[in-house]
């Protein structure tokens, strides 16, 4: 996938500015396909000389005017290719779970920087999952109950990422359980045998 198609699902959503798009990218888009503002503006430039989108410049009181740009028919045409087009599986790519892999290696120091990674991520992914089940609340109330079209697909792709963040922690927490567990048995195993 490339930014572009994300843009087009984003403005056939709802037309907007760079900004506006940028603040979306950091609400929800980007969550799962991440950009900056600097890339999102060259990529609409693009867009717009390759007749994907359309811009119209709106006066703005006290401020600048901004340029809110909108899917054309070419661009429709281009995300209802791509959405047809057969998506090939993304390889899992993970440094993190390397290095968890590796661990043994690295002596004790080693170790102990990778299980402060860990703990690390597992923070990150339970402050992501807080922040999705908060979003579930509010725009779902009701579930999945009533819920048809894009409202529909809206709703799925949060529940994946619940899921998502619930399968990483669950994961990573396992790991930490493991090697605390382990560290205390290696501990145990050390001490002096008590004298009879």
């Amino acid at each position: 996938m490339a930014l572009e198609h994300a843009l087009l699902v984003a403005l056939r959503e709802q037309p907007a500015s760079g900004l506006e798009l940028t603040r979306r990218f950091e609400r929800s888009i980007g969550h799962f396909w991440s950009a900056t503002h600097q890339q999102i503006y060259r990529v609409l430039g693009r867009m717009e000389r390759d007749g994907w989108v359309s811009v119209e410049t709106v006066a703005q009181q006290g401020r600048p005017d901004k340029k809110v740009y909108d899917v054309t028919p070419i661009g429709r045409e281009a995300l209802a290719d791509w959405l047809a087009a057969p998506t090939p599986e993304s390889p899992l790519r993970s440094e993190l779970a390397v290095k968890m892999r590796g661990a043994s290696y690295g002596g004790a120091a080693g170790r102990a920087a990778v299980l402060e990674s860990v703990r690390a991520h597992v923070a990150d992914h339970e402050l992501r999952l807080d922040h999705y089940r908060h979003l579930m609340k509010r725009d779902y109330p009701d579930g999945v109950a009533g819920l048809s079209g894009h409202a529909l697909d809206q709703y799925l792709v949060l529940r994946g990422g619940i899921l998502l963040e619930e399968g990483q922690i669950a994961w990573l927490t396992e790991y930490l359980d493991a090697h605390h567990d382990a560290h205390r048995d290696a501990h145990l195993d050390a001490r002096p045998a008590a004298k009879d």
